[in-house]
């Protein structure tokens, strides 16, 4: 089954299989499924047409895949044009929602290596 450009996974269960489509969670899949009246531990495989139908108009009245992509990269954007604090700590590759950043961001900084044995004062022997 496709749903907006994606494969959807034949062997999942449906509430999800359907979290393949960016934009579409796990509490959304189930809603939608709840509102179909759908099991959620049906797979992909046992839908009828309708019902696969049904799902497909339902998850089309979201914004998801490209156009949600889309969304987020020019909300980002205008975020650094406009030069708030949280547009420049996505330039910098940064958390931009108050992480600690000083010894848990492993984003832009990557691992820092450890000094190992070099650090310790070497003995006259």
């Amino acid at each position: 089954m496709r749903i907006s450009g994606i494969t959807i996974p034949d062997e999942k269960q449906l509430a999800y299989a359907l979290t393949a489509v960016f934009g579409i969670g796990l509490s959304r899949s189930k809603d939608i499924l709840d509102e179909l009246s759908i099991e959620q531990t049906k797979k992909a495989t046992d839908l009828t047409t309708d019902e696969e139908n049904a799902i497909r108009e339902k998850i089309e009245a979201f914004t998801t895949e490209g156009e949600l992509k889309r969304l987020v990269a020019a909300n980002i954007k205008r975020l650094k044009d406009i030069g708030s604090y949280r547009g420049s700590r996505h330039a910098k590759r940064l958390p931009a929602r108050g992480q600690r950043s000083k010894t848990n961001a492993r984003t832009l900084k990557g691992a820092k290596k450890t000094m190992g044995s070099g650090r310790r004062k070497l003995e006259k022997t």
